[in-house]
């Protein structure tokens, strides 16, 4: 482990303060890119948190996080998010749940429903359903097989099959009298606790509160990585091999963690969490629901925010695609002022942007709805839930009674960056009838990208998945019932 002494004297390691079973924790010599999963492992001694893939797939990792004063736990990946991000918030471990030799709910069943053999995997899926558990007693809403599959959407298990998991998750509220809580057990006056411990503002991890600080910083410190949820960066440390002398940390900044609704359009800052975030979008366009529940496992939705996703440009990010079929805009602001341009325009290249050395990404602008508005958008990918994208494909059309009067599409997975269809776009102009189109704009969009091959997709099947993808939006048009995953699955929860 590096030392302080290892840094300049203005890029000191500052300790590391949180809350940790009702007291303040202070962890000296914290260097900027130690996960928390080191952390809690091999400074905090507690094992029972696991490392499976490293890279925030599997689950393992699985922490709940709470920030002071508020209620709501959440559970995030502790094996890609770096320890200072958790700087004042209350953290819990698996270790933390059991009160006077009593199983916590959500241990009593597991155990009760058999949903455990191996067992590696189990702390994870156990905070998952902690953090459930918790957030369902304070909301007062039952906790139905809906509901457990998106709150375990994050955790893989190899051995057990997921139903037991599953049927555990559903009856852990049975178990429960309400009395018995982790939030409780080590309840602390976390406001009181918090006023002592300082938010990290100067040396190698930088985390300002307010806009202001974060663009004085940035103007100060070009140099240091920008994160905003780790989702991404903490891949390059583990897997990579990256160390970053300094991190500016967005995640704090007030301003940036609101969603502000205007007559026109909602403005997301870049520090509101894709759960949030894609919460916000589903609100004014419900359509968007089993999307924005698969974009992500929910702890990698609690942890990563829109705008790092957008930002980091990646050609396979899920959100870049729908946000410029809706004709997204993007603010990037500095000390100087600030800009506004197309989400489109943001990207030069393979995860490079427009974007100056002293510039931080602010906001996304997505307009509202028309009346007149047909949107969807579909993802495919080797693994229904939790897994990255072959192919992402978004369509938003206005209507004209059965015809079209305008259209754009975004795409991701089939170039260098996150595209939008303009020649295809094209075809629709003013008022076209959906009769014939459909095929015309299939036939187009093969033509327009060509797509490599990787470890994922080859090109030629993403190119017969956009075609597909087209004949599909066709149906949904047309109001055709489908069989699809979401089908089947409401299905079986009948069935069941």
């Amino acid at each position: 482990m590096e030392t302080v002494s290892s840094y300049p004297l203005e890029m000191q390691v500052k300790p590391l303060r949180f809350l940790h079973r009702g007291q303040l924790r202070e962890i000296q010599n914290v260097p900027p890119t130690r996960t928390l999963l080191q952390l809690i492992r091999e400074d905090l001694h507690l094992c029972g948190t696991k490392e499976g893939c490293n890279e925030g797939d599997c689950g393992a990792c699985v922490v709940a996080l709470r920030e002071p004063g508020a209620s709501e736990f959440k559970a995030v990946n502790s094996c890609i998010r770096f320890a200072h991000s958790i700087e004042g918030l209350e953290l819990t471990t698996v270790e933390d749940l059991s009160c006077a030799r009593q199983l916590h709910p959500a241990q009593e069943a597991l155990m009760q429903c058999h949903g455990s053999q191996c067992g590696f995997c189990t702390p994870g899926f156990v905070m998952s359903m902690f953090a459930l558990h918790e957030n369902s007693l304070v909301s007062q809403q039952p906790v139905d097989r809906s509901a457990a599959q998106v709150a375990l959407s994050g955790n893989l298990c190899r051995c057990t099959g997921y139903r037991p998991i599953l049927d555990a998750a559903v009856k852990m509220q049975t178990l429960s009298k309400g009395e018995h809580s982790a939030q409780d057990t080590y309840r602390l006056d976390a406001k009181n606790a918090y006023k002592n411990a300082s938010q990290t503002a100067s040396g190698s991890y930088l985390l300002p509160t307010t806009l202001a600080q974060l663009l004085a910083l940035r103007s100060a410190h070009p140099e240091a990585q920008i994160v905003a949820g780790c989702t991404d960066v903490g891949l390059w440390v583990n897997k990579g091999h990256q160390q970053f002398a300094q991190i500016l940390d967005v995640t704090r900044v007030a301003e940036l963690r609101r969603v502000e609704r205007y007559p026109h359009h909602i403005a997301i800052g870049a520090a509101v969490s894709l759960h949030v975030a894609y919460a916000a979008l589903v609100q004014d366009r419900p359509q968007l629901k089993t999307f924005a529940e698969r974009f992500a496992g929910l702890p990698v939705r609690n942890s990563g925010t829109l705008g790092g996703n957008v930002a980091n440009g990646s050609p396979i990010g899920d959100s870049m695609p729908l946000l410029i079929a809706l004709k997204a805009n993007v603010v990037l602001m500095s000390v100087r002022g600030h800009r506004e341009m197309p989400l489109e325009t943001l990207y030069t290249g393979y995860r490079k942007n427009v974007m100056r050395p002293d510039e931080v990404l602010a906001w996304i602008k997505v307009p509202l709805p028309t009346a007149s508005e047909f949107s969807r958008v579909y993802k495919i990918s080797k693994r229904y839930d939790d897994d990255i994208s072959a192919v992402c494909l978004a369509i938003s059309v206005q209507r004209n009674g059965d015809g079209l009067r305008a259209m754009s599409i975004g795409v991701g997975g089939v170039a260098a960056t996150p595209v939008r269809a303009i020649k295809t776009e094209a075809l629709c102009a003013d008022s076209m009838p959906a009769n014939g189109l459909f095929d015309a704009i299939k036939t187009s969009l093969q033509a327009e990208f060509q797509p490599i091959s990787d470890m994922r997709a080859s090109g030629a099947y993403r190119r017969e998945l956009l075609g597909a993808l087209v004949d599909r939006f066709a149906s949904d048009w047309r109001g055709e019932k489908l069989v699809s995953l979401e089908s089947w699955d409401a299905l079986q929860e009948v069935l069941v």
